[in-house]
C-alpha cells in the first residue's frame, strides 16, 4: 500500500477515533451513524484432469488438485444523509497443482488464456494505489489480502459522486458483456457475487426523460514504469434513456487511449426480454482496422408443475477474433486485452445459453452451455446451489470440454511446440457462510 493510502485510512480513523465504540465481536459502532457490517467465509475445492499432451498438465500429475479459503469483511458507514463510506477487505488463501503450472506458463509466454483461479490473479500494478499485499507465497500456494472497495460517495440532489476503489458494471450481457469494459466476469464464471473494484472517480446524474447520465475516469498506471500514464487509463460516458417500453444505452469512451462507442437496447416481446450490445473500437495508432464486437440475448421464465424454470439464449460476435488459433495466441491487441481481463475467448462467433430450474425452494440447478460455433467445440457447466441454512449456500459443479484437436476448446496447438492449450475436465465444492 502507499504511503499515500496509509495516510488517507490514519486520517480517517483519526477522525473517526473519538466517536468509535466496540459492541461485540467483529461488530462496531460510530457514534451519530448509521452501519452495516457483513462478509463471507468461503471454501473451495476443486479436481481436474488435464489431458496428456495438455500444456496445462503438470509433469508427473495425472490429476490436479486446487482450493482455496477467503474472506471478506464488508463495512458501510452513513457518515450523513449525503456521504456514505464503503471497505470491502479480504484475505485470500489458495493454490494447488494448477497454481504451479500456470506460473510456469506465464514465465514462458506472458499472457495466457485459462489457467489459475481469479483470486489468485489480482494484482494492483495498473491501478492507482497498491492495495494488495502478499503474505506468503510458494510455486504452489499464495496468500494474500488487500483492499478491494474503498470509496467515498457523496448524494447531493443532483445525483452521485463516487471516489475510490469501487466496481462498475456497464451493458446487458448474460455471459458475454461488450460494453462492460472494467474487470467483466469470465463467461465461466460461477462466481458473480463481487466485481474487482478498480480506482476510480464516478458522477451519476439522473435525468428527467427516465434515465440517467455516467461520467467515468479510471486512472491506471503503466506496470513497467510505475506512473499514471494516459494511454494506460480509461474516460468514459454512458447516457441511459427509454423510449416507450425499450432502454437504450449510449457509450463513448477513451479506453488504454483507444475510442470506444457502443450502444445498448433493451426490450420485451410478448413476455420475454431481449437485449442487444454493439461496440466498436478504433485503435489509436492507426496501423490496423478496428473491430466490432457484438452481442444479443433473450431470456424467459414460466412455472411449470410448481417448478419455476428460467432460461436464457446469448449469441456473441468478437471481431477481434480469429479463426487460425496459433495466430490469434500471438495478435498482440487480442493478448494484450486477455491479459487485461476484457476479453476471455479467441474466436468469432458464439452461442450460448443457460437453463436454470428450481428442485426445491432451497435447491437449484443450473446447466450452462458455450459453444465456438466456428470451430463447433463447446463446453458444458453443470451446477447446484443449496442453501443449507440461512446464511450457508453449499454448491457443487464441474466444467467439461468439448472439440475435435484444432477447435478451441478441444485443444490447439502452442505456436512452436508440440503441447495443446486446452481446458481441463474438472468439478468443485464451495462452502459459504454469510454474515
Amino acid at each position: 500500500m502507499t504511503p499515500v493510502v496509509y495516510k488517507c485510512l490514519f486520517l480517517c480513523l483519526l477522525f473517526m477515533a473519538p466517536q468509535v465504540s466496540i459492541v461485540y465481536g467483529l461488530e462496531f459502532k460510530i457514534a451519530g451513524t448509521d452501519n452495516q457490517l457483513g462478509g463471507h467465509v468461503k471454501a473451495i475445492g476443486s479436481v481436474s484432469w488435464p489431458r496428456e499432451n495438455s500444456c496445462f498438465k503438470p509433469e508427473g500429475v495425472r490429476t490436479c488438485y486446487d482450493g482455496g479459503l477467503e474472506l471478506r469483511l464488508k463495512h458501510k458507514v452513513f457518515i450523513s444523509d449525503t456521504l456514505v463510506l464503503k471497505t470491502h477487505y479480504e484475505t485470500v488463501y489458495s493454490g494447488g497443482d494448477t497454481r504451479r503450472k500456470q506460473n510456469e506458463l506465464e514465465t514462458e509466454y506472458g499472457a495466457f488464456p485459462g489457467g489459475a483461479m481469479q483470486s489468485e490473479a489480482v494484482e494492483d500494478e495498473r491501478r492507482l494505489f497498491d492495495m494488495t499485499r502478499t503474505i506468503d507465497e510458494t510455486d504452489k500456494f499464495i496468500h494474500r489480502h488487500r483492499i478491494d472497495r474503498l470509496s467515498l460517495s457523496v448524494h447531493p440532489q443532483w445525483g452521485t459522486i463516487s471516489l475510490g476503489r469501487q466496481a462498475l458494471t456497464w451493458g446487458n450481457g448474460m455471459l458475454f458483456n461488450p460494453l462492460d469494459l472494467f474487470n467483466p466476469f469470465a463467461p465461466d464464471d460461477i462466481e458473480k457475487d463481487y466485481k474487482i473494484g478498480d480506482d476510480m472517480g464516478l458522477i451519476q446524474i439522473p435525468t428527467p426523460a427516465m434515465g440517467d447520465v455516467q461520467i467515468l475516469y479510471v486512472p491506471r498506471r503503466d506496470p513497467e514504469k510505475g506512473d499514471v500514464r494516459w494511454d494506460h487509463s480509461s474516460l468514459a460516458a454512458k447516457f441511459r434513456f427509454a423510449t416507450g417500453l425499450k432502454e437504450i444505452d449510449l457509450l463513448a469512451a477513451s479506453h488504454y487511449k483507444d475510442f470506444v462507442a457502443g450502444m445498448g437496447l433493451t426490450g420485451y416481446v410478448l413476455n420475454a426480454a431481449w437485449r442487444f450490445s454493439s461496440v466498436w473500437t478504433a485503435f489509436h495508432d492507426g496501423n490496423r482496422d478496428g473491430f466490432l464486437t457484438v452481442c444479443a440475448n433473450i431470456d424467459y421464465s414460466l412455472v411449470w408443475r410448481n417448478k419455476n424454470i428460467y432460461g436464457f439464449l446469448e449469441a456473441y460476435y468478437n471481431g477481434l477474433g480469429d479463426r487460425d488459433y496459433e495466430q490469434a495466441f500471438v495478435d498482440e491487441q487480442l493478448m494484450d486485452r486477455i491479459d487485461r481481463g476484457e476479453m476471455f475467448t479467441l474466436g468469432r462467433f458464439y452461442t450460448a445459453g443457460r437453463l436454470q430450474i428450481e428442485l426445491h425452494p432451497l435447491l437449484n440447478t443450473y446447466l450452462t452451455v458455450i459453444v465456438n460455433a466456428g470451430d463447433p467445440s463447446c463446453l458444458i457447466l453443470p451446477r447446484f446451489s443449496w442453501d443449507a441454512a440461512e446464511s450457508i449456500e453449499i454448491t457443487a459443479g464441474g466444467e467439461f470440454a468439448f472439440g475435435d484437436t484444432g477447435t478451441e476448446f478441444g485443444g490447439f496447438k502452442i505456436p512452436g511446440s508440440d503441447l495443446l492449450v486446452q481446458p481441463a475436465d474438472s468439478i468443485f465444492l464451495r462452502l459459504t457462510c454469510y454474515f
